[in-house]
């Protein structure tokens, strides 16, 4: 069926409304994807210049490059110079430390979250919009007067500028994102299951593991991959926090547009994008198998 097509009962103020309505979606769906439109294939242009040249609006070949690639991954000619350290070098430095600290951060966001939510779904827990609040308030603060009163706590421990004090205070960001999803999925979770398990003499950590952990497992992935991209893309809390030793691929782009303006951003940019699609496409791929797995066999839980 094809929805752009009306019916044939539709008035002039309807036929109006669904186009305007169309209009609208289109310069929505412009205004996010506009940008990525722009990056990606500035980041083959054959020149040093953040605009688009003659050449590349003409499509002549000559007018893209590689380059910026080349200088990313360490291939380049101007890093094979009299410089100590090269930029190749420098840019594989910060990708492995924004991947490590998301990782390590995710892990420990996605387990709080898990148990957390578990928890606040039980309708017998005292003071549950309470911790709710307390446990979303560092997505409704700030992330600039977060990222002040981290640095104030953490310098008090000696956190600061170390990377297990960047992935604690990633993991707090991350949190909130795990709780809502998680919580989200168990509304509709149907306790008669886990009333089941222990009627069967099951324990509640077997039942936790067999029972609520496949039910929610796909909230708990959603809020994994939200709680990855949160600090993988974070870079304030980072600018406060980090110091030589854990600078990551945000703060290095953010450093390269303030003192050094380079295509290599884009490459860079570009390359980030790439990633975060094929992360969410393995995602929603695991998802949907995991959904039918459990719909072929209800006898498995």
């Amino acid at each position: 069926m094809d929805v752009s097509r009306l019916p044939s009962y539709t008035g002039l103020l309807g036929r109006i409304w669904h186009y305007l309505f169309l209009l609208i979606c289109a310069l929505v769906f412009l205004l996010l994807i506009g940008p990525l439109l722009v990056i990606i294939p500035l980041s083959f242009n054959a020149d040093s210049y953040f605009t688009f040249s003659e050449g590349m609006l003409r499509l002549d070949p000559d007018a893209f490059s590689l380059k910026w690639y080349r200088e990313l991954f360490g291939t380049y000619e101007a890093i094979r110079s009299s410089r100590p350290e090269s930029r190749g070098s420098e840019w594989a430095s910060a990708a492995g430390n924004s991947f490590f600290i998301a990782i390590c951060s995710t892990v420990i966001a996605t387990s709080l979250g898990t148990l957390a939510a578990v928890g606040l779904s039980r309708s017998h827990m005292p003071f549950r919009r309470l911790i709710m609040a307390v446990l979303i308030s560092p997505m409704i603060v700030p992330i600039i007067i977060t990222a002040a009163g981290i640095f104030v706590y953490y310098s008090k421990y000696h956190l600061a500028y170390t990377h297990l004090g960047l992935i604690l205070a990633h993991a707090a960001l991350g949190t909130p994102f795990v709780v809502i999803t998680v919580t989200a999925v168990l509304m509709g979770f149907d306790q008669q299951y886990v009333r089941a398990s222990y009627s069967l003499g099951a324990r509640p950590l077997k039942t936790f593991r067999k029972v609520v952990l496949p039910l929610t497992f796909p909230g708990i992935i959603t809020g994994a991959i939200f709680a990855f991209v949160t600090s993988f893309d974070e870079v304030v809390v980072v600018i406060f926090l980090g110091g030589a030793d854990q600078v990551t691929l945000p703060r290095l782009i953010w450093s390269g547009i303030r003192q050094e303006i380079t295509l290599t951003i884009l490459a860079v940019a570009t390359i980030m994008v790439l990633l975060s699609v094929v992360v969410l496409f393995c995602v929603e791929l695991l998802r949907r198998r995991h959904e039918r797995f459990l719909t072929r066999t209800p006898g498995a839980i």
